[in-house]
C-alpha cells in the first residue's frame, strides 16, 4: 500500500462578514452588526500519496487558494480533518507568512523557523537562499518596500532550498521576470523528480499542469467536482467551458 502524505476529510471552510447596512443605522442603532456567512468548501475529501504531484484547478472564488491555507494551517476549519502524517509544510504564495517590517534576511529567519528548521540549518543555507532570489543588497530592506516579484523571488527561494516535505504553489509559477520564471520552472521540475517530495499547486495554467502534475483536482460550488488523471480532467475542464460560450 502507498502511502499518504496528505488526508483531507469531509473539510467545510466558511468566511464570516459583516453584513452590509448603512452608516446611518450603525450610529443610531444599539444593536450588533450581523454577520453573513459565506460557504467556500463544503464536505471536500481527497487524499495526496507521498511524491505525488497534484493540481487544483477551478474558477476564480472556487476555494482553491482557501483549500492550500487549509493544508497550510493558516485558515481554521469549520468540520473536518486534515492529516499531514506528520510532514512540514511550505506554502509558496504572495503576500503570506512574512513580517512586513523586517528585512527580507530577517524574513528568511522567521520562515525558516515557523517551518521547524534549526536555527544552525538556516545559517549554513541563507547565502545559498540570497543567491537564489537574486536581491542581492535589497536582501537587506525591509519587505514593504517590496514588489510583488520579490516577494516572490523570496518566498520561492525559501521553500526549495529548504525543501520542505510537502510544497503548496498558489498561482506564483506565472509571476515575475522571465528569467526568473524560467528558472523556477525548472528549479520545481527539479524537485518535483524526488518521489519523497509532495506537490500540490493551483494554477490557471493548464499548460503547465499538464506537464507537471500526476493528477489533478478541479472544484466547483464548493466541492469537488471531478478528480483524477490529468490529461482526462483538464479536457473536460476546456469542454465544460467551451460549452458555456
Amino acid at each position: 500500500m502507498e502511502e499518504l502524505a496528505i488526508e483531507v476529510k469531509n473539510v467545510s471552510i466558511s468566511y464570516k462578514t459583516l453584513k452590509r447596512i448603512s452608516l446611518k443605522k450603525t450610529l443610531f442603532s444599539f444593536k450588533k452588526p450581523k454577520r453573513e456567512e459565506k460557504k467556500v468548501l463544503e464536505d471536500v475529501s481527497f487524499n495526496v500519496k507521498k511524491g505525488e504531484i497534484v493540481g487544483i484547478i477551478g474558477k476564480n472564488g472556487c476555494g482553491k487558494s482557501t483549500l492550500l491555507r487549509a493544508i497550510a494551517g493558516i485558515i481554521s476549519l469549520d468540520k473536518g480533518e486534515i492529516d499531514l502524517k506528520n510532514n512540514n509544510v511550505s506554502l509558496l504564495a504572495l503576500r503570506v507568512g512574512f513580517n512586513e517590517d523586517i528585512t527580507g534576511y530577517d524574513n528568511i529567519f522567521l520562515s525558516g523557523m515557523l517551518l521547524g528548521i534549526d536555527k544552525n540549518v538556516i545559517k549554513e543555507r541563507i547565502d545559498e537562499i540570497i543567491e537564489f532570489s537574486e536581491l542581492k543588497d535589497d536582501i537587506y530592506k525591509q519587505l514593504k518596500t517590496y514588489s510583488s516579484g520579490m516577494r516572490l523571488k523570496l518566498a520561492f527561494s525559501i521553500s526549495v532550498v529548504f525543501e520542505t516535505d510537502i510544497i503548496l504553489i498558489d498561482e506564483v509559477l506565472s509571476v515575475g521576470d522571465i528569467k526568473f520564471k524560467e528558472k523556477s520552472y525548472n528549479k520545481m521540475k527539479e524537485l518535483i523528480m524526488d518521489k519523497d517530495r509532495t506537490v500540490l499547486i493551483v494554477s490557471h495554467d493548464l499548460n503547465t499542469l499538464s506537464e507537471l502534475c500526476d493528477r489533478v483536482i478541479w472544484l466547483s460550488d464548493k466541492k469537488i467536482k471531478e478528480m483524477g488523471e490529468t490529461k482526462k480532467v483538464i479536457e473536460d475542464y476546456r469542454n465544460y467551458f467551451a460549452e458555456e460560450k
